[in-house]
């Protein structure tokens, strides 16, 4: 079973929407600069200096500005794969659309976007680093 990975919400304003989850939550955050712009992370529980949970039951998320080149528009999650190729093909096959084709993101992961059958934009995330094994 795949499990969700993270979540990510976007922002008209970074710098306000940060605060408002700082002040609201008390997450704390971390700048992550990617080629598309500033991505901030989002810690929703406590992490180590590698930015690793310390416990279970909680996941971190990101932010980032909104585009009108992204697919995303509200809130979503992201779901952790052990094979991004095939979970696209899989997609597809549903009657799911793939909304932004895999991209690698620095030496973390591969990432994509869908819309399921319900028009819900999900991300498929699959880890460079510690790999999962595939399932059948």
């Amino acid at each position: 079973m795949d499990k969700v990975q993270h979540f990510e919400i976007p922002a008209d304003d970074v710098g306000r929407a940060r605060k408002f989850y700082e002040k609201t939550f008390g997450w704390k955050t971390m700048d992550f600069p990617m080629p598309t712009g500033l991505y901030v992370g989002l810690h929703t529980g406590p992490t180590d200096e590698k930015n690793m949970w310390k416990e279970p039951g909680f996941i971190n998320g990101g932010m980032f500005g909104r585009n009108p080149q992204f697919p995303i528009t509200g809130p979503t999650v992201a779901v952790s794969v052990a094979n991004i190729d095939a979970t696209l093909k899989k997609v597809k096959a549903a009657g799911g659309t793939v909304v932004m084709e895999k991209k690698q993101i620095a030496d973390m992961g591969l990432y994509a976007y869908i819309k399921d059958t319900e028009g819900n934009v999900i991300g498929v995330w699959q880890d460079l680093k510690n790999p999962i094994k595939e399932r059948t």
